[in-house]
C-alpha cells in the first residue's frame, strides 16, 4: 500500500536533471495544433506569449474572463435534468433540511475538479487517454465503455427532461426533443470554440429565472441558513431500524447527482481544448472554485423554491417527476411559477446534454487517435462532430419510442453510474501522483488525504446506492449500518496507509511534501510554469507496486461483479415491464 499512489520513486534532487531533459528532448505529449495557440475564450483573448507577472488587478479580471469556462460550465453542467429533479424531490418532499448535504459537496466538488484541471494543463492530454497510456487497454476499454454507456443513457434522462418541459407548454413531444437535438448540434458544429462558449453562457444565464421564483415563492432566508450549516434529518425519518431508507437513498442521489464521473473526462478535454497550460492554473482553478459555489447555490435555490412552493399543500411529500412538480407550482403558486420552473428544467436539459455529450466525444476521440477539438470544423473533425450528433440523435429518438421504459433507464443510470464512479475515482487519485505525469505538479500529502476521505465518501455512497438499488427491500437500519461498517473500515485504512506512505517516503529519501523543492530549489517556479508532461511515448513504463497490483485487482472483481449484477437487475426489471 505505500507505493500504491506512486510514491517512493527516485529522489527529487535525482530526478530535476531527467524532468529538464526530457521536456526539451521531447517536446510535449499535445499532438492536435489546434490544442495549442491563445487561449480565446467567450470575452476575451490571453495569447500564448503573455506572461503573468504581477499584473494589475484589472489585467487579472481580464485574464480570468477570458479564461474561465471550462470549470463554470461543467457544474452548472452537473445541474442537469436529474439534478432539478432530485433536489425538487428534496424540497418537496423533505422542505430544507437536506440543505446541509449541499454544503459538504463544496469541498469535493473543488477537490476533484482541480485534480484535473491540473492533469489536462500539465499533460495536455484526455482523461481517457491517459488511462490508455499509464494503465493499459483493459482499464481503458473498461472505463471509455461504461463511460458511453452510462452517458448514453444520461442523455436520455435529459430528453426526458426536455419533453417534460415542453408538455408543460402543449407542445408535442416529438417536437420539443426533435428542435432540442437540432439547436445542440447547430452551435456546437460551428468550428469555433469561442462561439460555442458563448453559446454555453447564454444557456447558463437563463437560470436568472430563479431569481423571480424565489420571490415568488418566498423561501424562509433564516431558516435556509440553518438547516444549510446544521446536519440534521427531516422530523420522524429515523425509526426503530434507524434511519430511513428513503431519506438516505435521497441523500445518496444528491451527491451522485452533483459528483459524476463524466465531469473529470469533460473538464480535462476541455482545458486541453481551450489551451489552457500551467501558467494559467491558478486562473482555472478560481473558475472551478467559482463553478462549485454556483452549482450549490442553485441546488439550494431550487430546494428552497419547492420546499415553500409546494409546502403545505397536498403535495408535499408526493413526488414524481419534474414535470409534476411545474404543474403543482402552476396551481400553487400561479402559472407563472410553474412555467418559469419549465423553462429552468428545460435549459437544465440542455446544458446537461451538451456537456454529457460533449465528454463523450472527447473520450472517443482521446482513445481513435481522432481529431477532436471545437477549434476545428466537421471537414477537419468528422468523426469528433459525428459522435456527438450520434448521441444526441440515439436519445432523443429512445424517448420518442412508444411505451419506452424510461422510468427503468432513469435506474439504470443510477446504477450504473455508482459502479463507474470508484474506478473513475481511483485513476484520478493515481494519475495525480504518478511523477511522470505531472512531475513537480504532483499531489501534495496533505491534498491525498483530503482526496482519500472524500473518495473513500463517494465510494462507500456509491455502493450503497447500487446496493439499495439491486436490493430495494434493504431496510434503513441495514443501509445504515453498511454505511457506518464502510466508514470504519475507511477511516482505518487511511490511517494504515498514511504510517505506511510516510516510513516509504522516508527511507527513499524524499520530503513529507513536494513543495519542498520550491522551497530548497531543487525545482523553480518558474520552471515549474513552465514544466509540462513529455510525449507519452517518452515516459517510463508505470512501476507497478504489489499494493498498488492487488488493489487494482480488488477494484477489477468488484467492478465484474458489480456490472454482473446491474445487468441482471435490468433483464428483470425489463422482463416485468
Amino acid at each position: 500500500m505505500a507505493n500504491f499512489f506512486g510514491f517512493g520513486i527516485g529522489s527529487w534532487s535525482q530526478r530535476r536533471s531527467a524532468l529538464r531533459q526530457a521536456g526539451a528532448a521531447t517536446g510535449t505529449a499535445v499532438r492536435d495544433p489546434a490544442h495549442v495557440g491563445d487561449i480565446q475564450g467567450a470575452f476575451g483573448t490571453v495569447r500564448a506569449a503573455d506572461l503573468d507577472r504581477s499584473p494589475s488587478w484589472p489585467r487579472r479580471l481580464r485574464y480570468l474572463l477570458a479564461i474561465m469556462g471550462p470549470g463554470l460550465i461543467v457544474m452548472v453542467g452537473d445541474n442537469d435534468a436529474g439534478g432539478v429533479a432530485t433536489y425538487a424531490q428534496a424540497g418537496q418532499d423533505y422542505g430544507t433540511r437536506l440543505l446541509w448535504v449541499l454544503a459538504f459537496l463544496i469541498p469535493v466538488l473543488i477537490v476533484n475538479q482541480e485534480m484535473v484541471v491540473r492533469l489536462g494543463a500539465v499533460t495536455g492530454v484526455g482523461h481517457a487517454r491517459l488511462i490508455h497510456e499509464r494503465f493499459g487497454r483493459f482499464w481503458a476499454a473498461f472505463s471509455i465503455g461504461d463511460l458511453v454507456l452510462v452517458n448514453g443513457l444520461t442523455i436520455v434522462t435529459e430528453f426526458i427532461g426536455i419533453a417534460l418541459a415542453g408538455s408543460y407548454f402543449g407542445v408535442p413531444r416529438w417536437l420539443s426533443v426533435m428542435v432540442a437535438a437540432a439547436v445542440l448540434v447547430t452551435f456546437t458544429v460551428s468550428g469555433s470554440f469561442r462561439r460555442w462558449e458563448r453559446w454555453m453562457y447564454v444557456l447558463i444565464a437563463v437560470n436568472v429565472l430563479m431569481l423571480p421564483l424565489i420571490f415568488l415563492t418566498h423561501p424562509r432566508p433564516a431558516q435556509m441558513a440553518h438547516d444549510f450549516l446544521l446536519p440534521g434529518f427531516p422530523a420522524g425519518s429515523a425509526g426503530h431500524g434507524g434511519l430511513n431508507a428513503g431519506v438516505l437513498l435521497l441523500v445518496i442521489a444528491i451527491v451522485g447527482t452533483t459528483v459524476a464521473p463524466w465531469q473529470l473526462f469533460f473538464q480535462q478535454s476541455n482545458v486541453v481544448d481551450k489551451r489552457i497550460t500551467p501558467r494559467w492554473i491558478g486562473y482555472e482553478r478560481a473558475d472551478t472554485v467559482i463553478g462549485s459555489f454556483v452549482v450549490v447555490i442553485g441546488a439550494a435555490a431550487l430546494i428552497g423554491i419547492t420546499a415553500s412552493g409546494l409546502g403545505g399543500t397536498v403535495l408535499h411529500g408526493h413526488f414524481t417527476d419534474a414535470g409534476a412538480v411545474a404543474t403543482g407550482l402552476g396551481r400553487a403558486v400561479g402559472h407563472h411559477a410553474g412555467a418559469m420552473f419549465a423553462l429552468v428544467l428545460l435549459d437544465a436539459s440542455l446544458i446537461g446534454a451538451a456537456a454529457v455529450t460533449l465528454a463523450t466525444s472527447y473520450a472517443l476521440g482521446d482513445i481513435a487517435g481522432a481529431r477532436h477539438s471545437l477549434h476545428r470544423g466537421i471537414k477537419d473533425a468528422p468523426m469528433f462532430y459525428g459522435c456527438y450528433a450520434f448521441f444526441l440523435a440515439v436519445a432523443a429518438t429512445v424517448v420518442l419510442i412508444p411505451g419506452a421504459p424510461l422510468g427503468l433507464i432513469t435506474e439504470g443510470v443510477q446504477a450504473l453510474a455508482g459502479v463507474l464512479l470508484p474506478s473513475a475515482a481511483v485513476f484520478l487519485v493515481l494519475l495525480c501522483n504518478d511523477r511522470d505525469v505531472l512531475g513537480p505538479w504532483v499531489n501534495r500529502p496533505w491534498l491525498n488525504a483530503v482526496a482519500g476521505v472524500i473518495i473513500g465518501g463517494l465510494v462507500l455512497l456509491s455502493l450503497v446506492l447500487t446496493a439499495a438499488t439491486l436490493f430495494p427491500s434493504l431496510s434503513g437500519g441495514q443501509l445504515t449500518a453498511l454505511v457506518a461498517g464502510g466508514a470504519a473500515a475507511g477511516l482505518a485504512g487511511t490511517a494504515a496507509w498514511a504510517v505506511a506512505h510516510r516510513r516509504s517516503a522516508r527511507r527513499a529519501g524524499l520530503p513529507d511534501d513536494p513543495e519542498e523543492e520550491l522551497d530548497t530549489g531543487v525545482v523553480l517556479q518558474a520552471e515549474r510554469l513552465t514544466w509540462r508532461m513529455p510525449a507519452l511515448s517518452e515516459l517510463p513504463r508505470p512501476r507497478w507496486s504489489p499494493g498498488r497490483r492487488l488493489g487494482l485487482l480488488a477494484l477489477r472483481g468488484y467492478l465484474v461483479v458489480a456490472v454482473g449484477l446491474v445487468v441482471v437487475k435490468i433483464v428483470e426489471l425489463s422482463l416485468a415491464h
